[in-house]
């Protein structure tokens, strides 16, 4: 009974948190910039998120030493964040990671998150995966995606700016205009 119960709370914060958003790339809202040509914006990614596969060398490193380097990576597109990227874990070192014991996460759209670190980092996040991801998202499985706030993360040759925040980890290219989610103020978005 109380396992019932249970997948019915969790059923219940889920459509909740999936509600609550009024920004789902339908309309751009009056304060997002206007993109020129050549440029995305954020504001016209869908809620629910897609994912789109990427072809473009993307490369993630941490002072030089290369953790990942694939052509066979897949962004996660949602309104008002940069595309966070995530690589197979075939094209990962793995054994620079090691997982963080009892760090988790869940998102309304993907699931449960696990999350990496690297040897030498303390548990410090740089990266997290979803195990048993939500059947629409199973393309993510045994897949990885990395904070560019820790590390030096590339795509085609071109260094990544981090999106502005400890919890979210877009990668914003010159090819996007926001304003991006994560700064102070935007939590509401």
């Amino acid at each position: 009974m109380g396992s019932n119960k249970k997948r019915k709370t969790t059923s219940n914060w889920l459509q909740k948190a999936r509600e609550s958003w009024s920004n789902t790339g339908n309309k751009r809202p009056p304060f997002a910039i206007a993109p020129k040509e050549g440029q995305r914006s954020v504001w016209d990614f869908p809620r629910p998120p897609i994912i789109e596969k990427v072809s473009k060398p993307v490369i993630v490193s941490h002072k030089g030493t290369g953790i990942a380097h694939s052509r066979d990576t897949l962004a996660v597109l949602e309104t008002a964040s940069p595309p966070t990227y995530y690589i197979p874990m075939r094209d990962i070192n793995m054994s620079m990671l090691v997982s963080i014991p009892n760090k988790t996460s869940m998102c309304e759209w993907k699931g449960n998150a696990v999350y990496f670190t690297l040897k030498s980092f303390n548990n410090l996040p740089v990266a997290w995966s979803y195990p048993n991801p939500f059947p629409a998202f199973s393309a993510l499985k045994d897949y990885l995606a990395f904070y560019p706030q820790h590390l030096e993360c590339y795509i085609d040759g071109k260094q990544v700016e981090a999106q502005s925040s400890e919890f979210y980890a877009g990668w914003i290219t010159p090819d996007l205009v926001g304003p991006f989610k994560g700064a102070p103020g935007t939590e509401h978005w």
